[in-house]
């Protein structure tokens, strides 16, 4: 048999935000960082490795999962 007329749609995939340990930014994956070429939508884990806090200047290594 043949479904017909059925739309499939793609969850949105649930990406956690991090906090900056050092200054408490948030880094938000919705709205990504923009001004330093972070496009909205990019998971935390998805950030280059030597993109930096646009507050206070630490890496990602100071961040951790924010849980607010």
């Amino acid at each position: 048999w043949q479904v017909t007329g059925v739309q499939t749609c793609a969850l949105p995939i649930f990406m956690k935000k991090y906090i900056c340990t050092v200054c408490e930014y948030i880094y938000d994956p919705a709205q990504g960082d923009p001004e330093s070429g972070i496009e909205p939508g990019t998971a935390f884990e998805d950030i280059p490795d030597d993109w930096t806090c646009p507050l206070c200047g630490v890496g990602k290594e100071d961040f951790e999962p924010y849980e607010g």
